[in-house]
């Protein structure tokens, strides 16, 4: 069983940095493609970045040029997030996927102010 828990979320101000982690507990981390996602209120869930085992990377035209995914060897998935703004607000999800495993952890909230 994997389990997925998140942090790094918080408050900060538009233009402000930061640094969202996933902690991956359980077995074959590196087979996984991790996702972030998001929610904002009254939004649907977003795919905001993908990292595939092979170290491909995928994001979200809103956020390309601001946001990079990242992993390292202690089964941790990061989500470096710059120049925030506004619309950045949301509750942000972290999601490991290989062929029928699909686990989620249970949120962080971001918010950004002016």
């Amino acid at each position: 069983q994997v389990q997925l828990v998140e942090s790094g979320g918080g408050s900060v101000q538009s233009g402000g940095s930061l640094r969202l982690s996933c902690a991956f507990s359980g077995n074959f981390f590196t087979f996984y493609t991790m996702n972030w996602y998001r929610q904002a209120p009254g939004k649907q869930r977003e795919l905001v970045a993908t990292l595939t085992p092979s170290a491909e990377t995928t994001y979200a035209d809103a956020v390309q040029g601001r946001f990079t995914i990242s992993r390292d060897n202690y089964q941790n998935t990061y989500l470096q997030m710059n120049s925030l703004n506004l619309a950045d607000t949301a509750v942000y999800y972290c999601n490991a996927v290989w062929r029928a495993h699909d686990y989620w952890g249970q949120g962080t909230q971001v918010t950004v102010s002016s």
